[in-house]
């Protein structure tokens, strides 16, 4: 399998070295280029092709989430992945709606923002735990307007009889924002095995990202939703 190939964009030096290390240490990840702004980051695309662009947020002139709208309407097959010290409602939402697949603030576990890289990489959706709340809020918001109906009676099992036990477990955990690894550790399965569970439930389910399987358990009212 060929390594994963990724462009750093970020306007600040000290940033892209830490980041450049990271990933240097990792053998399926190669940094084929790096741009310390928007701009500098649509003229590399012009030349290289990376599967993966790792994109800093806010940057003066071309900010990362009009740099990523600009890159997805030219090369829509480049999977972008939002990284930024602004955990907030406003830039999460503006970043998807540009075309990002994920969204993972500078503070995240080294581990982390690795599993983000290959999971945007294999054309899915990473949702960084503390973000979770955001698709809770938007969902709430969704329901109080009338454009979505109130999540069904009966047991968890009962709303969702397509799935086996272990798959809902599965579902809750990452409804509530866990990340493979630790809804791994505290099922005591493997990473690949709750892989295995996420593909099955997305198949059963005609789902397609992780951010749909979120929505579908507060439409089912799997989780606990507090307005």
């Amino acid at each position: 399998m060929s390594a994963i190939k990724l462009l750093l964009v970020d306007d600040h030096e000290i940033v892209r070295a830490g980041l450049r290390m990271l990933f240097q240490a990792e053998k399926d990840i190669e940094i084929i280029g790096e741009a310390s702004s928007g701009e500098a980051a649509l003229e590399m695309l012009e030349s290289i092709q990376p599967d993966v662009v790792l994109m800093d947020v806010v940057m003066e002139g071309v900010n990362g989430i009009e740099a990523t709208r600009r890159i997805k309407e030219r090369f829509p097959q480049i999977a972008i992945l939002g990284l930024t010290m602004h955990e907030d409602q406003q830039y999460f939402f503006k970043m998807l709606q540009a075309g990002a697949s994920g969204y993972v603030p500078k503070r995240a576990a080294p581990d982390d923002l690795v599993s983000a890289i290959h999971t945007v990489y294999h054309g899915e959706v990473f949702l960084y735990p503390s973000l979770a709340k955001y698709l809770v809020e938007d969902f709430l918001q969704r329901r109080s307007g009338g454009m979505m109906a109130a999540p069904p009676t009966g047991s968890k099992m009962e709303r969702c009889p397509e799935l086996t036990p272990r798959e809902c477990e599965v579902l809750l955990k990452i409804a509530d924002g866990k990340t493979n690894r630790e809804i791994a550790e505290t099922l005591d399965i493997s990473v690949k095995t709750v892989d295995r569970h996420r593909e099955n439930i997305m198949r059963k389910l005609e789902l397609h990202s992780r951010v749909e399987l979120v929505k579908f358990a507060i439409s089912q009212g799997l989780i606990s939703v507090q307005p």
